[in-house]
C-alpha cells in the first residue's frame, strides 16, 4: 500500500492493534502516507530530566497508527467501518465509502 485514502480531518476507526475500537478524526498524516495519528490514541513516553525540563518523568503522548490499521467510519452506518473508493460525478474525482454508497466530503 503506497498511497493510503485516507486523509487529514477524516473521521475513522481504529481496527487492529491495542487501540482497536478507537473513533476519532485524523489529526496529522505522514509524509509518505502510510502513518496516520488518530484524536484519542496516547502512548506514554519517557522523558529524561534536562535544562528545559528540570523534572522529566513519564507523559502521554499521541502515537501513530498505521494506515491499514484504521477503516473510515461510514457516513451512513456510524458503527461500521468502510473502504474508499472512487468514482467520477459531473467531472470531479469524488470520494465516497463503499459500504453504503454515500459520498465523503
Amino acid at each position: 500500500m503506497n498511497k493510503s485514502k485516507i486523509l487529514k480531518g477524516d473521521v475513522v476507526k481504529v481496527i487492529a492493534g491495542s487501540h482497536k475500537g478507537t473513533i476519532g478524526p485524523v489529526s496529522k498524516l505522514s509524509k509518505d502516507k502510510k502513518r496516520v495519528w488518530v484524536e484519542g490514541v496516547t502512548g506514554t513516553k519517557h522523558f529524561k530530566p534536562s535544562q528545559t525540563d528540570q523534572e522529566g518523568g513519564i507523559r502521554v503522548i499521541p502515537v501513530s497508527v498505521d494506515a491499514s490499521n484504521v477503516a473510515i467510519q461510514d457516513p451512513k452506518n456510524k458503527d461500521a467501518g468502510s473502504r474508499i473508493g472512487f468514482k467520477i460525478t459531473d467531472g470531479q474525482k469524488v470520494r465516497f465509502a463503499k459500504k453504503s454508497k454515500a459520498d465523503l466530503k
